[in-house]
């Protein structure tokens, strides 16, 4: 495995070197990636998939935070004051730039991902395999290249759509297409996926691909594909597909969904589908970490440093905390207070008391990701480092489905499916205590969309899925207006570095 993962670091070193190709004309004239991706199996090249998803920032670091979290009523910047400023204007008050490092960096690593997927692509078909692991390789690639589109299909509306690696200068210069062709490419490569990947990669010795792509994980990300596009029917069939495959189930308790510490039970556990997987060992070695759990750990200035877990962006608002019920025993498994007790184990902590707001820059932190004392004595990263490098990013989990079948039960008019599934969420939450979370009973379609909006509000809250909730339903208005939100908002104007690179082919979204 170090071998293996040594090459994929090699292999991503020199793929670094293609990542913005809207400007590299002089470079694409030749053929970079023959002699290079040649010489490595193409099992080999899909692992290195993963490794941009763990280490690349617009898939799991700062930038994403951005454009998926901190854009939402819920969750601010956070950390100190002057780190990272410029992010306030941009994401928390919509005053959006088309020249930023975060803004570029999600634009260019998303590429970068779509064209090293394509590269794969077209390698593949010129080696007339169809043995299993080389028709389950061609799988996952697909899976990436769509879900990396249907990220920036979200982001950006209308982009530049590839199927292949572009051989010249010429081919990587390309005008938008319309975000119609883009969902039928996304949602043909999650179908061909599905129809392949295989339902787990356990095997009677055990699993030695934890976190490997799953014909499930497709299903899951087709479902929100349809669901943003307001597909109910065939939503409702995609969830359907991974419940009854009998591969996932609802955690008990849900502090133990972040669990990540040594044994932990969440990581990687029966509800998570998909999950960007970090690992550090003892003393920091071996080293498969990201910076997904550092960013958003507490922070501490100051000349003392015993809680400076992390860089502490991504923080809960104001608006979360006072809006959400202390009768939902969620609300403090997912926020973190200065000043308190963490609430031991029944509450996701571990028994400390944190130092008081303003001792910590931020009054509440994002305790889905609160980093294990144990984990951080275990890895070297304690507080002189300020670090959380082993904890993994659940991308996809169970409750999205359970929740997602609930909204489009409803909306093609199964309102008591919709009430049984919002019930499964609500049960789990309410941890036996039957005096909170009572059952939702159907009453009318809006009253039931109202109930599973809110739902979907708790259960996911500092997960980053309220913002594109909000624009999807329509409410983001409503929600964010007072934040400078209008509905040019929805989408992100393009960099404006991609735009001068491509001599103006490649045209601004037209409300920016």
């Amino acid at each position: 495995m170090k071998t293996i993962n040594q090459k994929i670091w090699q292999l991503g070193t020199v793929m670094l070197l293609i990542a913005t190709l809207l400007g590299c004309k002089k470079f694409l004239d030749r053929k970079p990636l023959e002699g290079v991706l040649d010489d490595y199996g193409l099992e080999q090249q899909v692992q290195g998939l993963y490794y941009t998803l763990r280490d690349y920032a617009g898939f799991n670091s700062l930038p994403w935070l951005d454009f998926h979290s901190i854009r939402d009523d819920d969750a601010q910047k956070g950390s100190s004051i002057s780190d990272g400023q410029e992010i306030n204007a941009e994401f928390e008050t919509f005053q959006y730039t088309k020249d930023d490092w975060a803004t570029n960096t999600y634009w260019n690593d998303h590429f970068y991902l779509i064209h090293t997927c394509n590269s794969i692509l077209d390698l593949a078909a010129t080696l007339s395999a169809n043995d299993e692991l080389t028709i389950r390789n061609i799988a996952e690639t697909k899976f990436f290249r769509a879900y990396s589109y249907f990220e920036l299909v979200r982001a950006y509306g209308e982009v530049p759509l590839f199927e292949h690696y572009p051989a010249t200068g010429k081919e990587a210069v390309k005008a938008k297409s319309p975000v119609a062709d883009i969902y039928a490419l996304i949602e043909k490569d999650l179908k061909e996926a599905a129809g392949v990947l295989p339902l787990t990669w356990a095997t009677s010795s055990g699993n030695d691909f934890p976190g490997r792509l799953t014909s499930g994980a497709a299903h899951t990300l087709l479902a929100q594909v349809y669901i943003w596009q307001q597909k109910w029917s065939q939503a409702l069939t995609e969830c359907n597909t991974v419940i009854n495959s009998g591969q996932y189930q609802l955690l008990p308790n849900f502090q133990d969904i972040w669990k990540d510490g040594l044994g932990g039970a969440g990581k990687n556990s029966k509800e998570s589908i998909f999950e960007i997987q970090c690992w550090t060992g003892a003393n920091g070695s071996p080293y498969y970490g990201s910076f997904w759990g550092t960013s958003q750990n507490v922070r501490q200035g100051g000349a003392t440093n015993e809680w400076n877990l992390g860089w502490g962006w991504n923080t809960p608002t104001d608006k979360l905390e006072s809006q959400w019920s202390n009768t939902d025993p969620r609300k403090r498994k997912t926020i973190l207070y200065s000043g308190q007790s963490d609430g031991g184990p029944a509450e996701g902590g571990y028994g400390a008391t944190l130092p008081p707001y303003p001792t910590l820059d931020q009054k509440y932190w994002n305790k889905k990701v609160y980093s294990d004392p144990a984990m951080r004595q275990f890895t070297g990263e304690i507080a002189a480092n300020g670090g959380a490098s082993w904890i993994s990013h659940r991308v996809l989990r169970y409750a999205d489905v359970i929740l997602m079948k609930a909204e489009a039960a409803n909306e093609t008019g199964d309102g008591a499916t919709a009430a049984a599934m919002l019930e499964l969420i609500r049960a789990r939450a309410r941890g036996g205590n039957n005096a909170v979370l009572p059952f939702v009973a159907f009453a009318s379609k809006d009253q039931m969309r109202a109930a599973i909006k809110s739902d979907r509000r708790w259960e996911f809250a500092m997960e980053g899925y309220r913002f594109y909730d909000l624009v999807r339903w329509n409410d983001a208005s409503a929600e964010l207006g007072s934040l400078g939100y209008t509905n040019r908002c929805r989408y992100y104007p393009i960099p404006q570095k991609a735009i001068d690179l491509s001599g103006g082919v490649l045209a601004q979204n037209s409300e920016w």
